[in-house]
This record gives C-alpha cells, structure tokens and sequence, in this order.
C-alpha cells in the first residue's frame, strides 16, 4: 500500500461496498467503549449518534439512513434549510459522530459485538 495521501484517498473512495462498511465507523461512547472493549463500530441506522464537529455540534439523534456510495451519514433533525425554503437532510462523515446508543435488534449485530466484547476481555 501506498503511504502517498492522494492514493490513499482514491483507495478509500473507490473501495468495494463490503470495505466501505468499515470505513463508515464511527467512535463509541466511553461507556460502550469500556462494555464492548472496543473503539469503534460501523455507523448503522437506527443507532444513537451524538455529531461532534460542525454546525450541527452536540445534536444527539438517530441515524436515518447511511449512504456508503458517499460515506455520509444522515441523522434525523440535521437539515439545512435551502433557498425555497425547503428542508434538505445534511450529510455528515461517520468520522464526526459518536455512537451514543447501538441498535441491537439484528441478531446477527449483537452476536457480532458479544464477541468482540469477548475476545476484548
């Protein structure tokens, strides 16, 4: 792999959908982060997200949908008003969010945090 942060950026945007799942990770709470003994996780909708940088700062929300094709994340109530005065949702990059809250109703998704919370400890 190249360290050149041109290619590192066209490798990351041009990465497959499957990569792209985790590169959309964003930081956990301290709290999850000691429970689940591990940093991050991929950003899914439905989970509880805090944005940490922006204009929309400390706004804490669920996300609405995430766009891997973009690697944006779309959080319910960020929206940014245009000029026909129409609401738009506003795309925020995961790197700028905190999971506050993990949607666990995939059983898949909590099988999959018990055992990285289990290989932590």
């Amino acid at each position: 792999m190249s360290e050149k942060p041109r290619k590192q950026r066209k490798r990351q945007k041009n990465a497959p959908h499957h990569k792209k799942r985790k590169i959309m990770s964003s930081n956990l709470a301290e709290d999850l982060q000691k429970k689940y003994a591990t940093r991050s996780f991929p950003v899914r909708k439905g989970d509880e997200v805090e944005v940490m940088r922006g204009a929309f700062k400390g706004h804490i929300d669920k996300v609405a949908e995430v766009d891997r094709r973009n690697e944006k994340v779309y959080v319910e109530k960020v929206t940014v008003e245009k000029a026909d005065e129409s609401k738009e949702p506003y795309g925020i990059h995961p790197s700028n969010l905190k999971i506050r809250d993990l949607d666990l109703s995939d059983p898949w998704r909590k099988e999959k945090v018990e055992n990285i919370s289990e290989e932590g400890k």
